[in-house]
């Protein structure tokens, strides 16, 4: 009878098959990607919005993701990043002095529920079916916010008041500094929590439904329920993002629901792999210095160079930044 090993020994016996060295470079790389996020604003205080918008659509990203890691692909998740960032323009309108800290987190409660209630019946579909189907609802949300003017303000949008932050009031520079640190370290712990999310029970099962859905209701799971379990999270995680954007940019408009930014949410994952929630961000630090410099230097073009990084990372680094990673440490172990 074959010994079988329980999970101390296994973990005792990591080391020899060299499981430590992988995760040891993608915690170098996050920490790089950490620190010059915190440092570089210091020396380059324009470089503030960018990295806010670049962390902010790094937090869409780790949460489109999630639906990737079950093999399925959202086109239509800017509806929730949407969703949160409305939620934080009307908190700041009804509730006067409310702080920001808890209108981001309003935001992504909000979101979470519309989640819940969308994906009560859209994770019932797979494929084709699920992508079409959440593009579809986040259409009839950006129709939606266009029409109905005097309580959307149109096309034109919705201003954010800036508010206290941690109670304090600060000026238009202070408050972006603090709001950078925070969304750094939001960035952080979602990071750490979808990471533990990947290696529990639930998102190991989420993980199954891509390989064979079959048996994992065989074994005993329920499969709408562990996908509807990954779907809000993925909402969540969304909204955060359009908390965070609306807060920093000042200004909710239909535009942060449309199509093209459930696209570019869709290529940050790519880009940055999905094997690591860290590839969510490098994939969005990349894509948001691409596009920054590409449309200075080549003007009616960025498009055009995002479009070749993004066939270059398809055909040499399927698994995306974080799997290149990955993969330069596996080499050293196989020898090759």
């Amino acid at each position: 009878m074959a010994q079988i090993q329980t999970i101390p020994q296994r973990a005792a016996a990591a080391p020899r098959t060299g499981a430590l060295a992988r995760p040891s470079r993608i915690h170098v790389a996050a920490a790089l990607l950490v620190l010059g996020s915190m440092l570089l604003p210091i020396a380059l205080p324009w470089l503030k919005t960018p990295l806010l918008f670049g962390t902010s659509f790094g937090i869409a990203a780790l949460g489109v993701s999630v639906l990737i890691r079950a093999g399925q692909v959202s086109l239509g998740h800017a509806m929730y990043a949407c969703l949160g960032g409305y939620c934080v323009a009307y908190g700041s309108r009804w509730f006067k002095g409310v702080d920001t800290v808890l209108l981001m987190a309003m935001g992504t409660a909000f979101a979470a529920l519309c989640g819940l209630v969308v994906g009560s019946f859209v994770v019932r579909y797979r494929t084709i079916f699920f992508g079409m189907l959440n593009l579809a609802l986040s259409m009839v949300l950006f129709a939606a916010l266009g029409k109905f003017f005097h309580y959307t303000g149109g096309t034109d949008g919705l201003r954010v008041t800036r508010s206290t932050i941690f109670g304090q009031a600060l000026e238009r520079d202070g408050f972006e500094t603090v709001l950078l640190y925070l969304t750094i370290a939001l960035a952080i712990a979602v990071a750490y929590a979808v990471h533990r999310y990947y290696r529990s029970v639930a998102g190991q099962a989420l993980s199954a439904i891509k390989t064979n859905e079959t048996r994992l209701e065989y074994v005993g799971f329920c499969t709408y329920r562990v996908f509807l379990t990954g779907y809000v999270i993925s909402a969540a995680l969304c909204g955060l993002s359009g908390a965070v954007f609306a807060v920093a940019q000042g200004l909710v408009t239909p535009e942060m629901g449309y199509w093209v930014r459930s696209g570019e949410f869709v290529f940050i994952a790519i880009l940055g792999g999905v094997v690591s929630p860290f590839g969510a961000f490098v994939g969005a630090a990349i894509f948001e210095f691409v596009k920054l410099y590409a449309a200075a230097y080549i003007t009616g073009a960025w498009q055009l160079t995002l479009g070749i990084v993004l066939l270059a990372m398809v055909f040499f680094a399927p698994e995306g930044i974080a799997g290149l990673l990955l993969r330069s440490a596996r080499k050293p172990e196989g020898g090759k």
